[in-house]
């Protein structure tokens, strides 16, 4: 399995051979289905990026229709109708959707059939092998996908690194069994992700639930899946059997639920089963044709659906044969398999399978009609469900709260939930971390919001639960973070069995303080399968269910609320495949160079002139000096806070913002007075000395203060700084860069201040924490002086380390704000290159209760010491280890 370079016919070429040129009927600037560019444009901007109804599309064009009448001119569309009917008109892209009906065709009783026996039940599909070839030739993914698989070793240390899919060890042994077939060699494998998820659009006018399922290959590398481009296609759309109430609990009939969805994977995935013996040529989207062989790959699922797609009992586990009753220290958790499941099937009684094995000895799995298909293997991990919503807040969190209503009782537990609830409140505010003004006592929690709880939880409890509840807490945080890293390594799969061997450790004191009198939990228990599933498939964050449930809102729920809501599922195939249309013009349209250069762009963005640049994808500079439009608005924008950075252009630094404080200080002196800050132009000088001798081996700390120049020009203020980093673990670009902004303003959203505090470069010599130091900004501002250097700078307090090694309970390293002599702060003014990005400070609380006055916006200048939030994301957690 070598993924060899073919021609079209499928004939093997040599290695190097280029690609046969990107061919196409129409000309260059045949825009077909649209007359020109901006109607093709305005399209995409309406129906895409807006999702504007048609009322508003109507009134929106004849607006526009009427300013263009005095110039004997029609806008680019009539109406609604008039482009709806252009998209509609595209040859590219739209894979059909399609339907079939399944219905109950078991044994029925004489009398009284139940009316789920007699319905028939429709399941909406697209065939999934044009959608897995539209995949491959698609341009865009172009170095982002890997034909073969392949496994890769650190030089330094030849430490085996498991990244992206095609990197585990399971991909190696489809290949090992494909190549049994002498007719397969030369090709590539494609493996075949899927995935679904029951969701509801509407409680308010009725449950409305519909029940997509998506696809994805195992090729393209997990940034690109992470990033929510199209390398997940809805293909299917399941349906939900309902029963009248008498017969919703019936065994035979939730029996018949778990089979349907079985049969329906069956009949949609069946267009796929030729190709996975039997090589097909297809294109690339490196320009080049390929054999491919199909397999079916890993099924991204939260446990509910692990269950139906197992034929497991519920509270089993779908990947091994251990007790339900007691699921991480029974003594038999061999793996299940397809062959032995199989045998037992064959051999034992129904019964004793469901009640022994955990087997619903009657239900088939859709895998066992695909060649090389073990749905026990193929159960992917599912960070969302089975470590953050589950083990997190559904297990430790609600223990936390049992355990203080046992020792304090109901009264006493509820008043330290509220300081707990304080001391999340007060959490210093930080780019994209969602706030809990109340804590966290609200009824309706979201994957997100258990997110953010985690980045800031461990120190709200201290004080108030045992320190091995604080243990237990930490190794699973860092069993989290750990598994959520984008590259996992052979030691750091050593410190993941080691994260887990300390919570198993201490969670026990759950069950000693008589919280629980077991922990035999199915979404605990896959903690166990972690290693075996990252040796597998390669790092989990490209399998997770957050992918798919991402994927509802443009592919389910967008489309419904777009839609009438009277037989809406119709109306919602037909907004995806106009979706799908628009964007496979698109991938057109720049693959033949139609996109190049600037078009229409508001800010004026000039065009650097790079034949390769992409319009589609270029995007207004984070910090575009020149830009004449920009305003406070362009520091401050929510979106941008989330850290996507899709830019392919953008490199890693730090740069001020782009808009100057026009109502600021112009000078030092000025500058001084409004910070009161006195010391600011003493400041000033040792700076501009420490940066004019850098090269020197003594610094402004060794000269007396008059051999430091001064200066008594210009100045810019700004009101934040953007760090941007590489961070492929946290929600990023589909190159992996983030961007985190820094703030320093006197009133944040027209409240008090904000001030945050960011990590320094110090110490070369040291790694992790030990190189850095933490400091507070007060102030970002610039200034040019006379040895024609413009020098863009901050206003720093320092931070030192409490002590030089982690706190042994919570593992976070502890700082405390430093002071001079005097009792003043300790300030500096350091250059924007020592800044790495900012960081996130949480108070120690002890076991004090939060004071009356104290809030998120003034919860640095109060307390007196403080953890290094690791957590707050990915990119720190690795930063400071």
């Amino acid at each position: 399995m070598t993924g060899h370079i073919c021609d079209e016919n499928g004939d093997f070429l040599i290695p190097g051979t280029p690609p046969p040129p990107y061919t196409t009927n129409h000309d260059p600037d045949d825009w077909t289905p649209y007359r020109n560019r901006l109607e093709f444009e305005c399209a995409e901007f309406i129906y895409t990026q807006n999702q504007m109804s048609a009322g508003d599309i109507n009134k929106l064009l004849y607006l526009w229709g009427v300013s263009l009448a005095v110039h004997h001119d029609d806008p680019p569309f009539a109406d609604h109708n008039d482009l709806y009917k252009t998209v509609d008109a595209t040859p590219l892209g739209g894979v059909a959707w399609e339907s079939f009906s399944l219905k109950y065709n078991g044994d029925k009783p004489a009398e009284r059939c139940p009316l789920w026996m007699d319905r028939s039940y429709d399941v909406w599909f697209r065939d999934p092998r044009t959608v897995v070839r539209n995949m491959l030739a698609n341009p865009e993914y172009d170095g982002e996908v890997d034909y073969v698989p392949y496994r890769e070793f650190q030089e330094k240390d030849e430490q085996r690194c498991y990244k992206d899919f095609m990197s585990g060890d399971w991909v190696w042994h489809q290949a090992d069994k494909i190549a049994e077939d002498p007719q397969t060699h030369g090709a590539a494998f494609v493996p075949i992700i899927l995935g679904s998820d029951k969701t509801t659009v509407s409680v308010a006018t009725g449950q409305t639930d519909y029940y997509p399922l998506y696809l994805s290959i195992g090729n393209v590398h997990n940034n690109v899946r992470r990033a929510h481009r199209d390398a997940l296609a809805i293909i299917g759309f399941l349906a939900i059997p309902k029963a009248e109430r008498k017969s919703s609990d019936d065994a035979a009939f939730r029996k018949f639920k778990k089979q349907l969805f079985h049969s329906s994977l069956s009949k949609i995935l069946a267009s796929l089963e030729p190709g996975m013996t039997t090589p097909e040529v297809t294109r690339c989207g490196d320009g080049h044709y390929r054999r491919i062989i199909y397999g079916v790959g890993p099924y991204i699922a939260d446990y509910e659906e692990q269950v139906v797609l197992a034929c497991i009992v519920k509270n089993w586990c779908a990947k091994c044969l251990a007790f339900a009753r007691d699921l991480d220290h029974g003594p038999r958790g061999d793996l299940r398999s397809r062959e032995h499941t199989d045998a037992l099937v064959d051999l034992i009684e129904f019964g004793i399978l469901w009640d022994e094995y955990g087997i619903i000895g009657e239900l088939v799995p859709f895998t066992n009609d695909f060649p090389r298909a073990d749905i026990h293997q193929l159960i992917a991990p599912d960070i969302l469900h089975q470590l953050i919503k589950g083990t997190f807040k559904d297990h430790l969190v609600e223990w936390v709260g049992q355990y203080l209503e046992l020792v304090h009782g109901k009264a006493g537990a509820k008043e330290i939930m509220d300081d707990i609830d304080r001391r999340i409140a007060v959490t210093p505010s930080f780019p994209g971390l969602r706030r809990f003004p109340q804590g966290r006592g609200f009824s309706q929690w979201t994957g997100d919001d258990s997110k953010a709880l985690m980045k800031v939880y461990l120190p709200a409890i201290e004080g108030h639960v045992p320190e091995d509840v604080i243990r237990a807490f930490r190794a699973f945080l860092e069993f989290c973070y750990i598994v959520r890293a984008n590259v996992v390594t052979d030691n750091t799969l050593a410190e993941l069995r080691d994260a887990l061997q300390r919570f198993h450790t201490y969670r026990k004191i759950f069950e000693t303080t008589g919280v629980r009198f077991d922990i035999s939990l199915p979404r605990q228990h896959s903690l166990m399968h972690y290693e075996l599933l990252i040796r597998l498939f390669g790092a989990p964050n490209g399998l997770c269910s957050s992918i798919t449930e991402s994927k509802h809102i443009k592919a389910v729920k967008q489309p419904w609320r777009r839609s009438s809501k009277y037989n809406a599922l119709g109306q919602m195939l037909l907004t995806n495949q106009r979706l799908d249309k628009i964007a496979a013009s698109g991938v057109d349209f720049a693959a033949r160079g139609m996109l190049k250069g600037s078009f229409g762009n508001p800010l004026n963005t000039p065009d650097n002139g790079d034949e390769n640049q992409d319009a589609r994808q270029t995007q207004i500079p984070a910090r575009e000096e020149e830009n004449p439009y920009a305003t406070e608005g362009d520091d401050f924008n929510d979106a941008e806070d989330m850290g996507i950075v899709d830019d392919k252009k953008v490199i890693a630094d730090v740069k001020l913002a782009r808009t100057v404080q026009r109502k600021c200080a112009r000078t030092v002196p000025e500058l001084a007075e409004e910070l009161d800050v006195p010391s600011l132009p003493r400041l000033v000088r040792l700076f501009l000395y420490d940066q004019i001798h850098a090269d020197d081996n003594h610094s402004s700390a060794d000269v007396p203060l008059r051999d430091c120049p001064s200066y008594m020009g210009r100045i810019k203020v700004f009101h934040s700084a953007a760090a941007t980093f590489i961070a492929p673990s946290d929600p990023s670009g589909i190159t992996g860069m983030r961007r985190k902004h820094i703030r320093a303003v006197p009133s944040w959203r027209h409240g008090p201040g904000r001030y945050d505090c960011a990590f320094v470069n110090t110490d070369d010599t040291q790694d992790g924490m030990l190189s850095m130091n933490v400091v507070r900004i007060f102030c970002f501002f610039s200034f040019s002086f006379t040895n024609g250097c413009t020098y863009p700078c901050a206003l720093v307090q320092w931070f030192h380390r409490i002590t030089e090694e982690r706190d042994e309970v919570t593992g976070m390293w502890m700082v405390a704000p430093s002071f001079d002599e005097d009792g003043s702060r300790d300030l500096s003014i350091i250059h924007t290159d020592s800044i790495i990005r900012s960081a996130h400070l949480l108070p120690m609380f002890g076991t004090q209760s939060v004071p009356n006055g104290v809030e998120f916006h003034n919860s640095l200048d109060v307390y007196r010491g403080f953890y290094v939030n690791q957590f707050i994301d990915h990119h720190a957690f690795a930063l400071v280890s």
